[in-house]
């Protein structure tokens, strides 16, 4: 039997609530949702805002919110992706001493990116937590290295038509997209500028797993105002430390 924690956070259950809802039940509106967590619509309202916020929930063109990204993930070790986690933070904090911008750790889910981990840097000035959150991996830097590594056809698996049926407006032109994706296996890095948040800029680099396949990606992310191309020397030689180190432990986490 399980009993509500004594510290019971109201907005955080009903928000848990409603992403089971979406999960399992399917699409439904503001005021079914208001109705079944017995609140006011406009807080039926914001409680969904942030899930869309966080890709727990997508806002549908005839209003219903239906199951995000994040909702729809599967498929990948839980208790791999916590151990690599678990290594990567202290590299990732270790990082933004390096280079003072925030940076983070990403894993391949679909066709999709998802931030497992995240530091933020100091400065006033920031790209904040993005942890949990999930983008179309054709966009994010991280996510351009993890299809970069992966076989064709994988890749035009991922791409076809028939997976994009419902978005065919937001398809890539898998013609350009090889072509970019093989810009970054030349230069083992990728660049994401503007392409999922205006006004950010983020660099991202392959982590290998022992046999030599790329099974995450760091990254790290600014305010577009503070990038310039005289960075990336600097940047890409920071990405390569950390990667280098998270594999390093990675390896050592799993002899043999």
């Amino acid at each position: 039997m399980k009993n509500p924690p004594n510290y019971l956070v109201r907005s955080v259950d009903h928000a848990l609530q409603l992403a089971v809802m979406l999960q399992v039940e399917g699409p439904f509106g503001v005021g079914e949702a208001a109705r079944r967590l017995g609140v006011a619509p406009s807080t039926a309202h914001r409680l969904l805002a942030m899930l869309v916020y966080r890709d727990f929930a997508v806002r549908r063109e005839d209003h219903q919110y239906a199951a995000g990204p994040v909702l729809s993930l599967g498929g990948r070790s839980q208790s791999h992706t916590a151990l690599l986690r678990a290594v990567a933070m202290p590299h990732l904090a270790a990082l933004v001493e390096r280079v003072q911008e925030s940076a983070n750790l990403q894993i391949l889910s679909g066709d999709h990116v998802r931030f497992i981990g995240s530091v933020e840097c100091t400065q006033a000035l920031r790209v904040g937590n993005r942890e949990g959150m999930v983008f179309p991996a054709h966009l994010a830097s991280g996510g351009k290295v993890l299809l970069a590594d992966l076989p064709q056809e994988r890749l035009d698996g991922l791409y076809g038509e028939d997976k994009w049926a419902d978005r065919l407006d937001q398809r890539p032109n898998l013609t350009a997209l090889r072509r970019e994706l093989r810009n970054v296996r030349e230069r083992g890095f990728a660049i994401n500028a503007g392409r999922t948040e205006s006004g950010v800029t983020a660099v991202g680099r392959a982590v290998r797993g022992p046999d030599g396949r790329a099974q995450a990606a760091v990254s790290v992310s600014m305010p577009t105002s503070r990038f310039s191309r005289n960075r990336l020397p600097e940047l890409v030689g920071a990405l390569s430390v950390t990667a280098r180190d998270i594999e390093h432990e990675m390896r050592a986490s799993h002899p043999g």
